[in-house]
């Protein structure tokens, strides 16, 4: 989707851009996709798993950038790729048509400098503009600082998956289920 980019000013007074992600930036893309693996075991990839070429990347921004339900953000500090963050519908069924999934993730040197509560509100602020009705995501159990945001941004916990995920050193992990409503009519 094409939105406007939105300037915050950061907790250390840098400015962040966070704007409309496209193929330009398709290589920063898989180098962030590889080391925001490796800095956090909260992704649901491992490093390894980053496979895409930059072809398969460039058409999945290009395709993603022109699709009026879906959103991939970029947030960019100094010229540099500081994190993304997406908003995909969960189906074109009626029934499920009123609900779409969300997800963020930041380079480690990034957190803590307010940019994660600025994409989570853009990105919601986005979704009720495409006429989402329920933002919904998912949280590794034990990921207390994305819980405490999501919890912050409004986020209610609705369930858990047991042992949905399995990490390499043998541990199992839940996922805590969340969601928002955006105005639902009742």
């Amino acid at each position: 989707m094409k939105f406007a980019t939105k300037k915050i000013t950061l907790k250390d007074g840098r400015t962040c851009c966070l704007s409309p992600n496209n193929s330009e930036y398709a290589q920063d893309m898989i180098d962030y996709l590889k080391k925001t693996s490796a800095e956090t075991p909260f992704l649901l990839r491992n490093p390894d798993e980053v496979k895409y070429t930059l072809e398969d990347e460039k058409a999945i921004l290009d395709r993603l950038y022109n699709d009026d339900h879906s959103v991939m953000m970029i947030a960019t500090v100094d010229g540099r790729v500081a994190g993304n963050g997406s908003i995909n519908g969960m189906g074109d069924k009626r029934k499920i048509s009123h609900r779409c999934s969300l997800a963020i993730a930041l380079y480690e040197e990034f957190w803590g400098l307010g940019i994660g509560p600025a994409m989570m509100d853009y990105l919601i602020f986005l979704a009720t503009t495409i006429g989402y009705k329920q933002v919904e995501l998912e949280v590794v159990g034990g990921n207390e600082r994305a819980h405490a945001l999501y919890k912050k941004c409004g986020f209610t916990e609705y369930g858990r998956r047991p042992n949905a995920l399995l990490f390499d050193d043998g541990t199992y992990h839940d996922e805590i289920l969340m969601y928002k409503e955006l105005g639902k009519e009742l």
